[in-house]
């Protein structure tokens, strides 16, 4: 049991470092992707189109956070009952 929590903790930790890591990425992405698009379009659509990408974004990474923790916290008790 004390190993399977340990399992556990250290998947969480991986998980948690993945979600940051594609958050950064993403919004890196998303800055290239406003500098051109401020080159085209102009400001207004740029505005409408980055607050659109990080709400969606931070609403994934809190969804895939959510679910591994309830996935883990089922497989634990599962393990330990």
């Amino acid at each position: 049991v004390v190993h399977m929590v340990a399992v556990v903790l250290l998947v969480v930790r991986i998980v948690a470092v993945v979600v940051i890591v594609v958050h950064i990425v993403v919004v890196l992405l998303v800055a290239d992707i406003v500098a051109v698009v401020l080159l085209v379009v102009g400001k207004a659509a740029l505005v409408v189109f980055v607050v659109a990408t990080v709400v969606v974004v931070d609403i994934v990474a809190v969804v895939v956070v959510v679910a591994v923790v309830v996935v883990v916290h089922i497989v634990v008790v599962d393990s330990v009952a």
